[in-house]
């Protein structure tokens, strides 16, 4: 499988997010493309999971979608983390544990 296939896989949880989001507002690509300060293109990679979106773009986007921040950037998040670990799936769930149990030591 094509690198670049994986990683549309990998990466749905938010780009397929923001195109619901956008279907049901209603809004065209264009417009969220302008709100981003980007072209339509770029936008519709974002969308397809083919580019990554900016951490500040996030705030803009769940402005726009009338959503909690920290929606959107959970899924973000989620999407880079997936990035880093799915080359290396056999200890992936390992890793994420360790973070989880180092997260809760932190509280």
């Amino acid at each position: 499988m094509p690198n670049n296939v994986k990683t549309n896989i990998v990466n749905m949880l938010f780009s397929e997010r923001i195109k619901e989001l956008r279907t049901i507002n209603q809004m065209p690509q264009r417009y969220l493309a302008a709100a981003l300060d980007i072209d339509t293109a770029t936008y519709c990679k974002i969308e397809r999971g083919e580019r990554k979106a900016k951490k500040e773009q996030i705030v803009i986007l769940s402005n726009l979608f009338h959503v909690a921040h920290e929606d959107l950037l959970t899924l973000w998040l989620a999407d880079k983390v997936s990035d880093v670990i799915a080359t290396d799936k056999s200890v992936a769930f390992d890793v994420l544990s360790l973070v989880r149990k180092g997260l809760k030591h932190e509280r």
